[in-house]
């Protein structure tokens, strides 16, 4: 059986940490960004974990993680 693809859309939105978790980045940080407190523009600069379940797990068999 073939290998199974790397979902390109996927892979580019999520990062898979070492120990699994689903890491991402914060929405609303692409533009009006001056309307925005200093606090809420440092935070976009880092990624957060997913906490939803069915999230996670969508994300790590599009990644081909999910027999791990």
């Amino acid at each position: 059986m073939p290998k199974m693809k790397t979902h390109k859309g996927t892979a580019k939105r999520f990062r898979l940490t070492k120990n699994g978790k689903v890491m991402r980045m914060l929405a609303g940080r692409s533009h009006l960004r001056r309307r925005k407190s200093a606090s809420k523009n440092r935070a976009f600069r880092h990624a957060v974990p997913s906490d939803v379940k069915y999230i996670v797990k969508q994300v790590k068999i599009m990644a081909g993680k999910a027999a791990e």
